[in-house]
């Protein structure tokens, strides 16, 4: 229940929030059970349809308010609401509303919740597709993966994306940022002050039981929302290369595939001889990673941190991955398993790690560590609250210091109340005919 005077949010979804099919519609439930613990007025938002996974929020006390894109009634709900803070998910949202927003709530703090830097993700998607062209070699990846910043900037520049996305983040007054890598690459590269970026990764609690040992644990798994490319690609690599690598050494081992939205090209996949399982949707994902003995996530591209491999740590189940899946996701730590750049080294490293017990508990221990170090909620919860409250005590101040975001929501508010005025002339004319 939302206290007198609490701070009233709109939140303008890209999707309803689905935290069983997604790490981004996870990350959206823990940022909005955040704001509901300090006792804000939370809406709800978006023009997507309904999918069949999501949660039911107007049981947490959230209002639940479709909106449709390109619709005037969109201005007289908020106008109505009268918001103290927007929260656009994804930067499509706020190319879409932000200038309705402005128009409407000037005042309203601006909040961007990047999920991940899609442009990123979109330029390393490019880069495979052109290493997959210049080479048959299904094995080593080693030039796609960690390169330097400067690489991925120059990757990423010239890209319509980029421009598209990187506006969003100056035109909002904070941005909350998943990967650590990405605020350097922002702050470094595209020179986004660092003001405008907030840390704010995935937020779990701590588990509240020992996880399940190596002796009652069976199988490889792989998790993930087919929807999601970077996902469907890991399938392939271990379908075509990894899998039958694996297999030379463990021919009676068993990998589970788990993903929402399974499409019938990932179903012709599955191959019981081959040991190759894809099990469709996982009703629980921490019940089926908690039975599996190793997870899989050989990522070729990507961006953020990988709600998978959170998954894994807290059922504590060790993983294999690449260093587009370990990026950002444990500073100086060691990793709970393994990080590799071939199909060769992924294939004994998730052996190894299947059948020798020792190594395997310690990689459990360090993901349990890794979490309690990096991720708790009672550690980034309260530090996000405390950055929207400086946003909306020193808005002005933020916004005269960001003259590049108020230049950007200047020209987008003026281009659009130019347009609106051409169409009504335009429809005038018609009228009149």
């Amino acid at each position: 229940m939302s206290l007198p005077n609490a701070t009233k949010v709109l939140v303008i979804g890209y999707v309803w929030p689905e935290p069983r099919s997604s790490a981004a519609g996870g990350h959206m439930m823990q940022i909005l059970e955040t704001f509901l613990q300090q006792g804000w007025d939370i809406t709800f938002s978006s023009p997507a349809g309904t999918g069949e996974h999501r949660d039911d929020l107007t049981a947490l006390g959230i209002r639940e308010v479709p909106i449709e894109l390109n619709n005037n009634s969109f201005d007289a709900f908020i106008t109505k609401l009268a918001p103290d803070m927007v929260l656009f998910d994804r930067f499509m949202m706020e190319e879409q509303f932000g200038w309705r927003v402005e128009k409407h709530c000037p005042d309203a703090v601006r909040v961007l919740e990047t999920s991940d830097l899609q442009s990123l993700r979109d330029a390393r998607q490019q880069r495979l597709k052109n290493r997959l062209k210049a080479s048959d070699d299904a094995n080593d990846f080693s030039d796609l993966f960690a390169p330097a910043l400067r690489e991925e900037f120059e990757l990423m520049a010239d890209t319509d994306l980029a421009k598209r996305e990187i506006a969003a983040l100056y035109r909002c007054d904070l941005n909350l940022m998943i990967s650590e890598f990405e605020i350097e690459l922002l702050a470094e590269q595209f020179n986004v002050p660092r003001d405008l970026l907030h840390w704010c990764p995935l937020m779990v609690d701590a588990p509240d039981s020992p996880p399940a040992p190596f002796e009652d644990r069976s199988h490889f798994i792989h998790i993930g929302n087919f929807r999601h490319a970077p996902n469907w690609d890991a399938v392939l690599w271990l379908k075509t290369t990894i899998w039958p690598l694996i297999r030379e050494q463990l021919p009676t081992a068993q990998l589970h595939i788990y993903g929402a939205y399974t499409p019938p090209k990932a179903t012709a996949l599955h191959n019981t001889a081959q040991g190759f399982h894809v099990m469709n949707w996982a009703e629980d994902a921490l019940q089926v990673m908690s039975a599996a003995r190793v997870c899989l996530a050989p990522l070729r591209f990507g961006a953020g941190i990988k709600g998978k491999i959170i998954d894994a740590m807290l059922c504590g189940t060790p993983n294999v991955t690449t260093p587009v899946g370990a990026e950002a996701m444990h500073g100086e730590s060691p990793w709970p398993g393994a990080v590799t750049r071939t199909a060769r080294e992924f294939a004994d490293c998730a052996v190894q790690l299947y059948i020798d017990q020792t190594q395997w508990t310690h990689a459990q221990a360090t993901g349990l560590a890794l979490l309690a170090d990096r991720y708790q909620l009672q550690t980034h919860g309260p530090a996000l609250i405390a950055k929207l409250e400086y946003c909306q005590q020193h808005l002005a101040e933020i916004r005269r210091d960001n003259f590049t975001g108020s230049m950007l929501r200047h020209h987008q508010h003026k281009s659009t109340q130019y347009m609106s005025q051409w169409i009504e002339a335009k429809n005038r004319f018609k009228e009149n005919a």
